[in-house]
């Protein structure tokens, strides 16, 4: 049994090689939901929904994100209808009042769907409508996600890391703004000051997350902060980690990171960012797979490799590198 903690690009791409290395019906994948918002009314999943896409055989692997060959014919009349009343364009937040009202699940991530900042396909749409009307109709989002998954013929359990709502809110110079604000529509160009996990405090996660937490734990290349943030904001589960295996592979080859703005939130939550600041991020972490060309030298095992995966050849070769490294820890 493994468990594969999975946000942003980094993790998926390490599971769309992990089938020839870790058997999938005794694989547990715990999704970031601290990138959820709801926008129009639906309830958008972004890091749980790649990995529902990866592991059916649909997801966009050119973007990373949404379903392959997706029609977008709503979402571009959104867009021209917005444009053609001539509303303010962008990231449209409702009121503070409406952010607690309503689904207990979205609160402080609450968008109009007018104009639609966030590209949706209508496949994709279909999903996140249906996964808001089984939580209306009383399911959690752990039992909603379920069904999801069997829609889509997943082997692998995967769960939202909480039934509880947890906004990342990056306070920037402009301002507090959504993850989804600050990095879809503003491309991470607003200076970071501080990131917060919003209602992390009174979330919990879920029975079925901390029995999976029990089971040696993959970090992929995730960003430690957003990514893997949320999860650790959530009681209990730095603890676990703790208490088990941990295996993580770094995003950064030394102080170069692959994708996205990990180095700039962790300089912004007080780590280098660096190979080295993740490894502060993670004191729980038994072992590293670092890349071939890494040289830091750290107090802890490490398996070297080449960890680009630009296909899955390359992310089976890394997940063969985190079974040797869960080897010598466990």
């Amino acid at each position: 049994m493994v468990t594969f903690l999975s946000g942003g690009t980094g993790t998926p791409k390490l599971l769309s090689g992990a089938d020839a290395v870790f058997e999938p019906r005794e694989t547990t994948v715990v999704g970031n939901t601290g990138d959820d918002v709801e926008l129009g009314g639906h309830l958008v999943c972004p890091d749980v929904d790649t990995v529902l896409y990866l592991r059916g055989g649909r997801l966009d692997r050119e973007l990373w994100w949404g379903i392959a060959d997706d029609s977008a014919t709503t979402h571009e009349e959104l867009v021209s209808l917005a444009d053609s009343a001539g509303l303010e364009p962008g990231p449209r937040y409702l009121d503070d009042d409406r952010q607690t009202a309503g689904r207990e699940i979205a609160r402080w991530r609450r968008f109009s769907g007018v104009g639609e900042f966030m590209h949706i396909g209508d496949a994709d749409r279909a999903v996140h409508l249906t996964r808001t009307s089984l939580i209306d109709e009383g399911h959690t989002l752990t039992e909603a996600t379920r069904t999801l998954a069997d829609a889509f013929g997943l082997t692998v359990d995967l769960l939202p890391m909480s039934d509880d709502p947890v906004a990342t809110i990056v306070h920037t110079a402009e301002g507090p703004m959504h993850f989804q604000e600050f990095w879809v529509a503003r491309g991470g160009e607003p200076t970071i000051e501080s990131v917060e996990f919003r209602g992390a405090g009174d979330a919990s996660a879920t029975p079925a997350v901390l029995d999976a937490l029990s089971d040696p734990v993959v970090i992929g290349p995730s960003n430690p902060i957003t990514s893997l943030g949320p999860m650790l904001a959530l009681d209990g589960v730095a603890d676990a980690l703790a208490e088990t295996p941990v295996v993580a592979v770094s995003p950064f080859v030394e102080d170069t990171v692959f994708s996205g703005p990990a180095d700039d939130l962790l300089e912004a939550e007080g780590y280098e960012a660096s190979t080295a600041g993740v490894d502060e991020a993670y004191p729980f972490a038994d072992a590293f797979v670092l890349d071939e060309d890494d040289g830091t030298d750290l107090d802890r095992p490490v398996v070297r490799t080449d960890t680009r995966m630009d296909d899955e050849e390359d992310a089976t070769r890394v997940a063969r590198a985190v079974a040797d490294a869960l080897e010598a820890v466990e």
